[in-house]
């Protein structure tokens, strides 16, 4: 910094002092007229004024035009002529290094004062550190496109975190706190940074986390050399005229003096966090008259020295950082100075929100017990995107535990959650609002319900005006610009769709008794209206109805709602009493469906159930369901949760048929294990997650099917669980996809066939490559045992040598079945083509194991070609099999799916061999597949060609006794798989 630049600074620093005790003016001006530093006219103006402080100011005002040339002038005359001033004041150097000095104080006082934070229901006294509350939410810096809203608003669950996840376009790593500031693409920075995002989403959370992480010199150590911090919200408290000195002193332990100082020194490395500029009480027009300031210490209303701030006409040189609801950021916009950059924090993704749990518990097993417990909820942990709810529901939560409350009871319900959220932005983010909290939420609700009617979740500005009086004021609302042509386009919605549809169901219990039923009628008859007086029933209207599908949640939050202690609440806190008449049509409808049976609402019922929470009366609906019947679709966490819920409520329930992921096993685990008769499909089951599927299976039980689907089982897995069938008195099927089926796991399954456990089937099947089959089944048809060997085809290019084998023989031989040398074998060939040197010697090793079965009745083979050497193979086995009373010969290969067929050629040298060969009258061979009328060595043999060519003719050929059938087919006979 020159000269010039540091005395000019040192004047706007003890400008403030220096009106107040300059006794020299004239002289001073007198001598900056001589030298031509100052025009008649401004010279004439001070002379006019009476005293030296009015002098002063108008002096200023060609010192501020003049720059820092004009302040070294007057900073030298100043020191000739006021040396006693000049001495009290301190030269630059004393003066510096005093700002040095108190800039080391602030920051420590920063750290003292920001490193806390008081809550909502914190008591007198009460405190909490910033770092067991702040976790940093996802940050955007782009305004979002309308369908990019509309996307976030209408999705829960994983879809949404998702979307959050795609949102983001920073590296939490990186500091996108730290990057606000930054250069863009175009190379430019910006001095105005506008960080907008909805009530409750942590704004200021993230102000008071830029003050301390600065004040630590963890950010912004070289960008800034202080920060400054102003509430929106106290500056409405402010009476009286205040310079902006003054103004910024409200959150400092530094005097007005030091602070003019800070900003005149070095006005381009001070960052202004403005918080909360929605709060802020704007009384003056843009016409109206404003004092135009030009000087920090200037004093003014408050709100004047404010936007001179945001406008640059004081500090034009300082940076800003703004904080506001969507509902003012076009206001903020049009008064801030440019370059401005915006910005959003869109709130946190199942990431962060298990990080706040974790910082808010500190206690592994509290924490990890409550984030499972909402992560089972989709409502919940997409509504926990917005931090302050999860500070409800941590809140709640930890009350819960201290009073040992079952975990299944957990957050009572989802409406609780949401009812604590609406009275938490009432109570503390409503200021400024005529309405009533009462008249606000019905008002809210009617918005609500015409969205949920028309399916809209983009409100138009007109459209809310007209329901709500002052929708910018109401925190529970969204406003957002898009660019539609050639201008813009105001909207409004509510933070989530299930806040919509929150607000329509508190706009439901509002309503007269009669206004209630014929809204809640249409919603459930709005499909069958045509003939609604056959079976209409005006003592129960919803008996007989079938809600809207988008109308769900709102019932589901009707149910929340009538529940006791919510309806209390809201009644305590807000005044509004929810009916009788709102809960007796809906349990009727709950005992109508259960007493039905009716397994398409069987979720729903569950939800709404849960959402209820009375025991009695969710003892009453379960009992009218015989078995539970959850297996068509998979269940989501959070109807596991419900399912757990009521299933608790009836611990004597006896029979489940369900559907659902691995890694439900341990929260379903106690239900599972006190159910007599099971039918279970479990997907994506790892070997980590065996354990907890045998401890939910228990002994005992009657196990009608166990699915482990998507899973990738080792053959030790595969073994425990097998020894756990012996321990039940009933098995119907037992399906595993495993890593691979190998060497060790047929010597698996050889060891339980030695048993004798009964059970109907048992199928494993592997996508290895080096598995030596695609799946393996063991069963039970027409009181015979079955084993069925397939390797899939995974292109016409690669078929299988076998594509599949099928034996059938009494239950009481299975131990005469060498399963493990039977796989080898069959892997073996299906390594070679029919071309290889070793392939004769290798199919006549796999066929000449089966004679040794004992009893073997029934064969399969699954071959992509019958050629003459593979009839003579089907004539050896009619021979040396003495029981085989018939073989099934497919030509073709099973696709890479399991259920694709591939079709194959029957050539004539193969008939002709089966025809004229003479075979035992007792048995019967049966061969199907593409009759191809050329000789083999004029055949081409490809696959992808066989139905398209002229020669090929799909047929069916039996051969019994002496007798030949022939059977021309117009369909494709798949072969039969038993």
């Amino acid at each position: 910094m020159d000269q010039d630049s540091e005395r000019a600074r040192f004047v706007d620093a003890h400008w403030a002092e220096i009106v107040q005790k300059i006794n020299v003016v004239m002289p001073i001006a007198d001598e900056l007229w001589a030298e031509d530093l100052m025009h008649w006219e401004p010279y004439c103006k001070i002379r006019a004024e009476r005293t030296n402080q009015e002098k002063m100011r108008e002096l200023y005002k060609v010192l501020h035009s003049g720059g820092d040339k004009a302040k070294s002038d007057f900073y030298s005359r100043l020191e000739k002529h006021e040396s006693r001033l000049f001495k009290a004041l301190g030269n630059i150097a004393q003066t510096a290094e005093a700002l040095i000095e108190s800039l080391n104080k602030y920051k420590k006082w920063i750290q003292r004062e920001y490193e806390y934070v008081t809550e909502y229901n914190s008591l007198p006294g009460e405190y909490v550190l910033l770092s067991e509350r702040y976790t940093q939410p996802l940050i955007i810096m782009r305004h979002k496109e309308k369908k990019e809203r509309e996307e976030e608003m209408c999705s829960v669950g994983e879809s949404f975190q998702q979307l959050l996840i795609s949102r983001n376009n920073a590296d939490k790593d990186s500091s996108i706190l730290g990057a606000l500031f930054s250069v863009d693409n175009k190379g430019i920075s910006p001095c105005s940074v506008i960080l907008q995002g909805n009530s409750g989403n942590g704004k200021s959370f993230t102000a008071q986390k830029i003050m301390l992480d600065w004040a630590s010199g963890n950010l912004y150590r070289e960008e800034f050399d202080c920060l400054f911090h102003l509430k929106c919200k106290e500056l409405n408290h402010i009476s009286g005229e205040q310079s902006l000195a003054e103004l910024l002193n409200h959150n400092t332990n530094l005097t007005s003096d030091q602070i003019s100082q800070i900003l005149q020194r070095s006005p381009e490395k001070v960052l202004i966090v403005i918080d909360g500029f929605d709060e802020l009480r704007l009384t003056c027009s843009e016409t109206s008259d404003m004092p135009k300031l030009s000087h920090v210490s200037e004093k003014a209303p408050p709100e004047a020295s404010l936007k001179a701030l945001l406008r640059g006409h004081i500090l034009s040189e300082s940076f800003l950082l703004v904080t506001t609801r969507s509902t003012a950021t076009k206001t903020l916009a049009s008064q801030l100075k440019h370059p401005q950059r915006f910005t959003e924090i869109i709130g946190f993704s199942e990431k962060e929100v298990e990080e706040y749990f974790q910082r808010f518990f500190q206690n592994e097993e509290l924490f990890r017990k409550a984030f499972e417990c909402v992560k089972a909820n989709e409502t919940l942990i997409t509504a926990c995107s917005i931090p302050v709810i999860c500070w409800i529901v941590c809140t709640v939560m930890r009350e819960r535990f201290s009073d040992d409350a079952d975990v299944t009871s957990g957050l009572e319900t989802t409406t609780s959650i949401y009812v604590d959220f609406v009275s938490t932005l009432l109570e503390h983010h409503c200021q400024g609002i005529s309405q009533s909290p009462l008249t606000l939420l019905m008002s809210l609700g009617q918005l609500a319900e015409r969205g949920m009617l028309e399916k809209q979740v983009l409100f138009e500005e007109k459209r809310v005006h007209e329901t709500v009086s002052d929708p910018a004021k109401s925190p529970f609302l969204c406003k957002f610009l898009f660019k539609r042509r050639i201008r813009q386009e105001t909207l409004f919605s509510f933070m989530h769709l299930s806040f919509q549809e929150f607000f329509t169901a508190l706009y439901f219990i509002s309503l007269t008794e009669r206004d209630f039923l014929d809204k809640l009628t249409k919603r459930f008859h709005s499909r069958t209206e045509s003939y609604l007086d056959l079976y209409f029933d005006k003592k129960f209207p919803l008996k007989y109805g079938c809600p809207e599908p988008h109308f769900l949640p709102v019932i589901q939050f009707l149910c929340g709602l009538s529940n006791k202690e919510v309806s209390s609440s809201l009644e305590e806190t807000h005044n509004l009493s929810v009916s009788s008449f709102v809960q007796a049509p809906l349990k009727e409808w709950i005992l109508h469906v259960s007493s039905s049976s009716n397994y398409n609402f069987l979720p729903f019922i569950l939800h709404c159930l849960y959402e209820l929470h009375e025991k009695e009366f969710v003892q009453k609906a379960m009992e009218a369901w015989q078995e539970l019947d959850m297996s068509w679709d998979q269940l989501r966490r959070t109807d596991c949760w419900a399912l757990l819920y009521c299933l608790d409520c009836c611990p004597h329930f006896r029979n489940l048929k369900l559907n659902f992921a691995a890694e439900e096993l341990k929260m379903l685990q106690p239900v599972l294990h006190r159910t007599a008769e099971l039918e279970l499909t479990v997907q994506n089951c790892s070997d980590t997650c065996v354990t907890d599927l045998l401890s939910a299976l228990g002994e005992g039980k009657r196990l009608r099917e166990l699915r482990l689907n998507s899973s990738c089982l080792s053959d030790e897995s595969v073994r425990q669980i097998l020894n756990a069938l012996h321990k039940q008195k009933y098995i119907g099927g037992l399906q595993m996809a495993v890593k691979s089926i190998s060497a060790d796991t047929a010597l698996i399954l050889t060891d339980f066939l030695q048993t004798k456990v009964k059970w109907e089937e048992v199928s494993l099947r592997s996508d290895d490559e080096e598995s030596l089959c695609s799946s393996l089944q063991l069963f039970s048809f027409e009181g015979k045992l079955v084993l069925k060997v397939v390797k899939q085809c995974s292109s016409t290019q690669n078929e299988p040598s076998v594509s599949e084998i099928i034996l059938k023989c009494p239950h009481s031989k299975a131990s005469s079945i060498n399963v493990k040398n039977l796989l080898q074998a069959f892997h073996s060939l299906n390594c070679m083509t029919e071309e290889s040197a070793e392939f004769d010697r290798q199919a006549n090793a796999l066929l000449s194991q089966l004679p040794s079965v004992s009893g073997l009745s029934a064969l399969n083979l699954s071959v992509p070609v019958l050629t003459e050497a593979w009839a003579s193979r089907i004539l050896f086995l009619i021979e040396s099999c003495h029981r085989l009373a018939g073989i099934s010969f497919d030509a073709g290969s099973k696709g890479s799916d399991g259920v694709e067929w591939l079709p194959g050629l029957l050539m004539e040298e193969g008939i002709k061999l089966l025809k004229e060969s003479t075979k035992r009258p007792d048995c019967t061979v049966v061969i199907r597949g593409f009759r191809c009328s050329k000789s083999s060595d004029r055949c081409t043999r490809l696959t992808e060609q066989i139905k398209e060519l002229r020669c090929n003719q799909r047929v069916t050929i039996e051969f019994y006794e002496e007798k030949c059938k022939e059977e021309i087919k117009s369909e494709l006979e798949l072969p039969d798989g038993n």
